[in-house]
């Protein structure tokens, strides 16, 4: 009787952590579909804007846009979703301690060959006494992106960049490098 019992609680020990993996690897899928469509979104507005009003009317896109679609997002699945980067263009994406250690991680990788498109990183941790998911992608310097960030910046663009972020550091990349991450909390 007492090893029938020992293999009850060991099954059920068992099917928990089977369970708990399975529940961490939806939140994985939901958080990689999450991230695909807001980035789908910001790179649709950075495009008709730049289209439209060419680089400097592309500015209000990452500037004012993108929180709002993350803001959106976020209300929707009751997440907190956002971009965070090691080299600030608005401080507002500035990253808290797990993201800091998780974008040092991402380019840690890069340098050592890894394909920047597959850099992943998340983990449940204990915050303030709740269990929250957290989840990072990194985001690779795309054609578009070079525009505002990359190395020849046009003189007017660089002037009104200047203005709008007057701390920038967000500059002098080059394609395919580590520009910051999409960054998801959830709460359990």
């Amino acid at each position: 009787m007492r090893k029938a019992s020992l293999l009850i609680i060991f099954l059920t020990g068992c099917f928990g952590a089977v369970s708990s993996y399975a529940i961490e690897e939806d939140r994985v899928s939901e958080s990689q579909m999450v991230i695909k469509q807001f980035a789908s979104e910001l790179k649709g507005e950075l495009i008709v804007n730049l289209k439209e009003g060419g680089p400097i009317n592309a500015i209000s896109v990452c500037s004012e846009k993108a929180s709002m679609i993350a803001d959106r997002i976020s209300q929707e699945k009751g997440w907190k979703i956002g971009r965070v980067s090691l080299r600030l263009r608005n401080p507002r994406n500035a990253p808290d301690v797990w993201e800091r250690k998780a974008l040092e991680a991402f380019e840690e990788s890069s340098i050592k060959g890894a394909d920047i498109k597959t850099l992943e990183y998340y983990e449940t941790l204990n915050e303030g006494g709740k269990q929250v998911f957290r989840y990072m992608k990194a985001i690779p310097v795309g054609e578009p992106c070079l525009t505002c960030h990359g190395k020849q910046i046009e003189p007017d663009l660089k002037a009104k960049l200047k203005e709008v972020y007057p701390g920038d550091q967000a500059i002098d990349f080059s394609f395919g490098e580590i520009i910051g991450a999409f960054s998801i909390s959830q709460s359990k």
